[in-house]
């Protein structure tokens, strides 16, 4: 690893014996549960846009009782308007059920990681490898924004 002296914030710098292994660990770690982020995204999505589709269905049937199609119009209100998406849930409870079976225990699972084996500092092996990268002197390669101290 370069040490420049501009290098990492503190924050992003290893604490005294904190091994290779326990870096890249960590790291894949954390790659994990961003991945799981970006899988909560697209559940809030598909809960959003569920959501959007079913109050559109009320004006679809407001149009087909309009245009004088009430048997349609009841036949979308009673079978589809409102509609559990699996057995028993609608989108918010499977949101609300990935968050408490999965998505709070990973996230408190990693923390409690980082807390207890790298002293609580996130991105440790990004942070190094930034700096393994960085061009030394090059304004557009510093280590952090100007305004960050130490």
């Amino acid at each position: 690893m370069n040490h420049h002296h501009d290098g990492p914030d503190a924050r992003h710098r290893r604490p005294d014996g904190v091994d290779d292994k326990t870096v890249e660990a960590l790291g894949s770690l954390s790659k994990a549960l961003e991945t799981t982020e970006r899988a909560r995204g697209h559940l809030y999505g598909f809960h959003q846009l569920t959501g959007t589709a079913d109050l559109e269905l009320d004006r679809a049937v407001r149009l087909l009782r309009e245009a004088g199609h009430t048997g349609w119009a009841d036949k979308v209100e009673t079978e589809v308007l409102g509609r559990n998406v699996i057995p028993g849930h609608w989108t918010f409870q499977i949101v609300e059920a990935y968050n408490d079976t999965y998505y709070d225990p990973f996230r408190q699972l990693e923390r409690a990681a980082v807390a207890e084996l790298a002293d609580g500092r996130d991105h440790l092996y990004e942070a190094e490898m930034k700096e393994d990268r960085r061009t030394e002197g090059h304004p557009d390669h510093s280590a952090r924004p100007p305004a960050t101290d130490a």
